[in-house]
């Protein structure tokens, strides 16, 4: 009798396991999202163990340190911004040897006894703290501290490790959806924006400022964007001269210098072939000329593939219309940016011209004075 009652009590206690697994497993396949699926995995952990406070905190690969991802029973706000490096204390040290650590009474353990008397306010009982890990990678830990379970059980430090493995298969699956989002917008020759994301922040710009908008032609809305076309100059005569493959290498140079340029305030794009684009959020006419004029400088004074041996010089054909003055939807205002490119690019090449406003410059020469006066109100 006694033998199938202990025998009751573990499969009733694997059954509430194997829910707990359930849901995690459920949290997984119905959403991507990280700190959503990050939260269930937690809450089941500290149903199970009974912490009196817990944490998940996650390796930055960029710093290669910890920072507070998910604390319950703590300050939260104490712990935003707090940063661990590997190595230190508890969290610190299971991350930088990828190895769990459990002591169920640290006044027994001589490293963390002294550990805990130089940290009296975290009050430290008991330590379970266990590497998150993908592959040889450790990605993060999550520690709970004065748990009021047996943390030397085997069972219970399989089940803790069970659920780590999910919280890392979740942090896995969150980085990949961003990559292949970064990807999807991303051109792959430039590292610059593609044209579909310039589509999605054009939509997202105008719908901000169309409803403030009581007249569309209102030269001086306090929320205008600008948008500037570029096209390279003669750049198939580079292809054609020194191969595909150093064209490409130009485009990327091309694309560095624009983002450097444009800083980042406002967005570069790729737009197809050798033509660019830069997105001017909050930027009216007048200031938008300004740095389309020293773009289109730029562009002509830069020396490109110089660690390939080469001093290669460009030029571009520069078109710049502002929303909503001179177009009042994606469509219009891509139209009449594309308008005034083509402009300079069928006449004087290596140039800017502005709707409502022409070219700007002599061909290959400064800024005429006219030109300039009338860039100003």
């Amino acid at each position: 009798m006694r033998e199938r009652r202990q025998f009751e009590v573990i499969e009733s206690r694997q059954m509430d396991h194997l829910r707990v697994f359930h849901d995690v497993a459920r949290s997984l396949t119905t959403t991507l999202e990280l700190e959503e699926i990050l939260l269930a995995i937690m809450d089941k952990m500290a149903n199970f163990f009974g912490p009196e406070r817990w944490s998940l905190l996650m390796i930055d690969p960029d710093s290669n340190d910890l920072y507070y991802a998910i604390a319950v029973g703590e300050d939260s706000k104490s712990l935003k911004g707090l940063r661990v490096p590997l190595g230190q204390g508890v969290a610190g040290w299971v991350a930088s040897t990828g190895n769990p650590l459990v002591v169920p009474d640290v006044s027994l353990d001589p490293h963390w006894s002294a550990f805990a008397r130089s940290h009296p306010d975290l009050k430290i009982s008991s330590i379970a703290c266990v590497p998150i890990r993908s592959g040889e990678n450790t990605l993060g830990v999550i520690q709970l501290l004065n748990s009021k379970l047996d943390l030397l059980s085997e069972y219970s430090i399989s089940f803790l490790r069970i659920l780590c493995d999910y919280a890392a298969i979740a942090i896995q699956n969150a980085r990949s959806l961003a990559l292949i989002q970064e990807l999807s917008i991303t051109d792959d020759c430039t590292g610059l924006f593609n044209a579909r994301r310039l589509y999605t922040m054009l939509e997202e710009q105008v719908t901000l400022i169309a409803p403030t908008s009581t007249n569309p032609l209102e030269k001086a809305h306090p929320l205008a964007f600008s948008l500037v076309f570029i096209d390279l100059d003669y750049f198939k005569s580079i292809n054609d001269t020194y191969g595909h493959l150093v064209g490409s290498r130009l485009l990327a140079e091309v694309g560095s210098l624009l983002r450097r340029m444009v800083g980042p305030e406002a967005s570069a794009f790729r737009y197809g072939g050798d033509e660019f684009v830069v997105l001017l959020p909050a930027t009216g006419k007048d200031a938008a000329i300004a740095l389309t004029l020293a773009l289109c400088q730029g562009l002509r004074d830069a020396t490109f593939l110089q660690s390939d041996g080469l001093t290669l010089h460009l030029s571009g054909s520069f078109g710049l219309a502002t929303f909503p003055e001179d177009g009042a939807s994606v469509h219009t205002i891509l139209r009449s940016a594309d308008s005034m490119m083509y402009d300079v690019k069928n006449s004087t090449r290596d140039n800017v011209a502005v709707v409502g406003r022409g070219r700007l410059m002599a061909a290959g020469g400064p800024i005429s004075a006219d030109r300039k006066a009338s860039g100003r109100r």
